[in-house]
């Protein structure tokens, strides 16, 4: 019997975190399309992404608070990577603008997954909580 190693390549809550990023993004156009809204694409991947696998992760026994760490990362990813694309290539890079671009950079990358825990127990706790209730009324 042949074993499909390309499944078990990825742990799952990577898996998890990966789907919360993806599903988000169309969220995250949407609230981008509200008045007055500012959402970016790195934002809405770290809180809504961060949500969603966080529900994802109670319903598959996965550490919820793990799921939304490693998507809070990816979430910061995709904020500096946005930044870089976007800003990085019109600004003339000095010394000083280096340091402080470094500097920047760290501070996303050191928030993200502590924001992405937070809300990933708070879609772990929405998940548990509608699951128990759907459970109750059975």
């Amino acid at each position: 019997m042949q074993s499909n190693s390309y499944n078990r390549s990825i742990p799952q809550v990577w898996r998890v975190a990966i789907l919360g990023v993806i599903a988000a993004l169309p969220a995250t156009v949407i609230i981008n399309w509200l008045p007055n809204s500012e959402a970016n694409i790195g934002g809405g991947a770290m809180i809504i992404g961060s949500i969603l696998a966080g529900g994802f992760a109670a319903t598959r026994s996965v550490e919820p608070s793990a799921a939304g760490l490693r998507t809070g990362f990816l979430g910061g990813m995709i904020a500096v990577s946005e930044f870089l694309i976007t800003e990085g290539t019109t600004l003339m890079w000095s010394l000083n603008l280096t340091v402080f671009f470094f500097i920047a950079v760290v501070m996303p990358l050191c928030t993200s997954p502590f924001f992405g825990m937070i809300f990933g127990r708070i879609g772990g706790w929405i998940a548990s909580a509608v699951t128990e209730s759907r459970g109750s009324l059975c």
